[in-house]
C-alpha cells in the first residue's frame, strides 16, 4: 500500500479574496452587540475584496460607515494588518492584534453614570 500525499486544488490562492476568520468576526461582533445594546450602532456589511476585508459600521442604513474595521493582510510585516478607520477616512488605530486596535471603540462605549 502507498500513501501519497494529497494534492492541492487547483488554481492560484493569491486571486481568493480577503476574509475576515472566525475567531476575528467573533471580536468584531461581541463589540457591535454591546453598541447596539446602547443604542448606537444599527447595522453593518461586510466586504471581502482582493486586497482588504472591511466591517462597515452604521448608525442608520442610509448613511456613509462610522467606522471601518480594516484586514489588509499586505501589511502584517509593516504597520499591523488591522485598523480601525474613522467616518472621515482618518486612521484611528493600527496594530497587529485585533483585539488591542478595537480597543479605540470600546472606549467609547464606557460612559460616566448620571
Amino acid at each position: 500500500m502507498n500513501v501519497q500525499s494529497p494534492t492541492p486544488f487547483p488554481g492560484n490562492r493569491a486571486n481568493d479574496p480577503v476574509a475576515f476568520q472566525r475567531p476575528e468576526l467573533s471580536l468584531i461582533l461581541g463589540l457591535y452587540g454591546r453598541f447596539v445594546a446602547a443604542g448606537e450602532w444599527r447595522d453593518y456589511g461586510i466586504s471581502s475584496l482582493r486586497d482588504v476585508a472591511v466591517f462597515s459600521i452604521f448608525r442608520r442604513t442610509a448613511e456613509h460607515p462610522l467606522y471601518r474595521i480594516e484586514k489588509r493582510p499586505r501589511l502584517r510585516s509593516k504597520q499591523g494588518m488591522y485598523a480601525v478607520i474613522g467616518m472621515d477616512g482618518q486612521v484611528l488605530k493600527r496594530g497587529h492584534d485585533l483585539k488591542t486596535v478595537l480597543r479605540v471603540l470600546e472606549r467609547k462605549l464606557i460612559r460616566a453614570v448620571d
